[in-house]
């Protein structure tokens, strides 16, 4: 017994170096980059420049009207307004996806293709979008010289492979 516990810290360190590496790769994909570069994207391009200008608007509008009516001084019409700024923000938020989603269905397959061939040609287990990652802080680290496909998958896209 005393010769097992004596062993196992040095199994811990022999086998170490093996829970640290990986055998899959993760990658990141800007696929805002890689619609710019295709043809036929600028009805996506617009809508989403549209959105992100007037969801940016109203969530600050939202953020001011939530100071007012959470402050002991608000009135009826302050809260009636932070709860229509609140429904209008969703609304149109419902709005732009659905719009968005309609004008990214004839790119999409595209730039999954795209992302898939150069995944596979580099050797890449999982692929995420820049985008989301960031915004969802699904990724808080990125080493981008070493994990960015973008140019990879805009150059399968140029080609049409």
């Amino acid at each position: 017994m005393k010769k097992f516990i004596l062993l196992a810290p040095l199994a811990l360190f022999a086998l170490q170096p093996h829970a640290q590496t990986s055998k899959y790769k993760v990658g990141i994909v800007n696929v805002q980059t890689v619609v710019k570069s295709m043809p036929g994207s600028a009805s996506f391009l617009a809508i989403s420049k549209k959105a992100d200008t007037t969801l940016q608007a109203e969530a600050k509008s939202v953020a001011t009207l939530q100071t007012k009516a959470s402050s002991r001084t608000a009135s009826n019409a302050d809260r009636a307004a932070y709860s229509a700024a609140v429904k209008k923000y969703q609304t149109d938020s419902q709005s732009f996806d659905k719009q968005l989603k309609a004008a990214f269905a004839p790119l999409s397959s595209k730039v999954n293709a795209a992302v898939a061939s150069a995944a596979k040609a580099n050797g890449y287990s999982v692929i995420l979008d820049q985008r989301v990652a960031a915004s969802t802080k699904l990724v808080i680290y990125a080493n981008l010289k070493s994990t960015d496909l973008t140019a990879a998958v805009t150059a399968k896209v140029k080609s049409g492979k």
